[in-house]
């Protein structure tokens, strides 16, 4: 029994199709949406959405951080931004990463939202450099 998967971008639908499991990055960990999962929401980090179909991945996609809603026969994921990895470029993330780390040292470092948007926006970074094949990048 496939669940239905959609992913979900300001642009576009990616994604919409039946799926044997879906494994996608949660704030607190990697979380599989299958059949017959009990219903939930999560917020998502920058990372990779996997999509598996006779117990392989088939699509892979990276997502810079949004919410997922799970059913027992659905999962929707609203996702910040949404990019096929085939798609990804290392220079274009490690070009949004500079900047990022640039307004981080030039922000108001008691102004503790903003730090920390800041540095959710940089992790996303980091990780899509890192599913683009680039160079796993440490953190500030």
């Amino acid at each position: 029994m496939p669940i239905e998967v959609e992913i979900v971008s300001p642009e576009k639908v990616l994604f919409s199709r039946a799926v044997e499991m879906a494994v996608i990055p949660g704030l607190e960990g990697d979380i599989a949406a299958m059949p017959d999962r009990a219903p939930m929401m999560l917020l998502l980090r920058g990372g990779v959405v996997e999509l598996y179909e006779n117990g392989a991945v088939t699509d892979r996609f990276f997502v810079a951080g949004g919410f997922a809603d799970m059913t027992a026969t659905r999962c929707t994921i609203l996702a910040d931004q949404a990019i096929a990895l085939a798609d990804l470029s290392v220079a274009d993330a490690e070009k949004r990463l500079a900047g990022l780390e640039a307004s981080y040292d030039a922000a108001d470092k008691m102004d503790v939202p903003a730090l920390d948007l800041l540095m959710a926006k940089m992790q996303s970074a980091r990780a899509e450099i890192e599913a683009a094949g680039g160079e796993a990048v440490k953190a500030a």
